[in-house]
C-alpha cells in the first residue's frame, strides 16, 4: 500500500515514519507538513493509505479531507479526542491519539486490511517433522524474510491480525493470525494456552492453574485452553 503522511509535528511525523517502515505491504510516497501542499500532490498522484493529522496549519485535516472527490482510507492522528465523532463522520478508518504506540498503530493498519480485502502473506517454513532442533520458518519483518528456529521460540503473543513472536533474543512483529501459526507449527512441541498466546511446551519454567511462567514472564492461562495446556505441561496426569 502507497502511503502518505500529512503531519507538522516532527516528533509524531518521525515516529509515523519509522512505523510505516517497519511494515512489510506498506510504502512511504512523501511526507507533507502542510495540507495546502499534500492537496495539491493528492490532485495528481494516488494513494492507497492516507495518514492525516487534524491540527494543522492553514486548513485542518478534517476540512482537507472534505475537499478531496476520491478519497483513500485514511487514518486520522491527534492528540485530543474531541474531533472522533467528526472524523469518523468521513468514513475514516480509525482514529490515533497522539502518543501512538506501535502496537496501536497495527491494529489500525490491520484496519485497513480489512477494508481493503487483502490476504495475510503466507508463513514460509523449513522442515517441521523430522529434526526439531534443525527446524525453522521465515517471519516477514521490516521487508525482509526472517529465519527463526522453532527451538529458539519461547512464545508468540497475538496482536490481532499481527502476532509477536519471542525468542530468546529478539521478538519479532509480522502480519499474521495467531491460529494460523498454531496450525503450522508441530503440536508436540507448542500448545495455545490462551487466545492471545501460543507457547513452546519445554520452555515453560513453572505452571499454576492460572498462569503459565516462561523465565520472569508470567503469561494468563485462558479457561478455555486450561485443560488441554495443563495436561501437555503434566504430561495427562493434571487433577485440579
Amino acid at each position: 500500500m502507497k502511503c502518505l503522511i500529512i503531519e507538522d509535528e516532527p516528533l509524531a511525523l518521525n515516529l509515523l515514519e519509522s512505523y510505516v517502515r517497519r511494515v512489510e505491504g506498506l510504502t512511504l510516497l512523501k511526507s507533507y507538513t502542510n495540507a495546502v501542499e499534500a492537496f495539491t500532490f493528492l490532485q495528481s498522484r494516488t494513494v492507497d493509505l492516507l495518514f492525516l493529522d487534524i491540527r494543522l496549519p492553514q486548513i485542518t485535516g478534517l476540512d482537507l479531507l472534505k475537499s478531496l472527490k476520491n478519497r483513500p482510507p485514511v487514518i486520522m492522528t491527534t492528540a485530543y479526542r474531541d474531533y472522533a465523532v467528526d472524523a469518523y463522520d468521513l468514513d475514516v478508518v480509525d482514529y490515533l491519539l497522539k502518543p501512538v504506540t506501535f502496537e496501536r498503530f497495527l491494529r489500525s493498519i490491520s484496519k485497513v486490511y480489512q477494508v481493503k480485502q487483502l490476504v495475510a502473506p503466507e508463513v514460509t517454513a523449513g522442515p517441521l517433522t523430522n529434526d526439531f532442533d534443525r527446524a525453522y520458518i521465515f517471519l516477514r519483518e521490516d521487508r525482509e524474510m526472517v529465519k527463526v528456529f522453532l527451538k529458539d521460540i519461547l512464545y508468540i503473543e497475538s496482536l490481532r491480525d499481527y502476532v509477536r513472536v519471542r525468542t530468546q533474543d529478539r521478538q519479532i512483529i509480522t502480519y499474521q493470525k495467531i491460529s494460523y501459526l498454531e496450525q503450522k507449527l508441530p503440536e508436540t512441541k507448542f500448545i495455545r494456552i490462551h487466545r492471545s498466546f501460543l507457547v513452546a511446551i519445554d520452555r515453560v519454567t513453572a505452571f499454576t492453574p492460572v498462569s503459565v511462567s516462561i523465565g520472569d514472564k508470567v503469561l494468563p492461562l485462558g479457561r478455555n485452553y486450561k485443560l488441554q495446556a495443563l495436561r501437555a505441561l503434566h504430561n495427562d496426569n493434571v487433577l485440579f
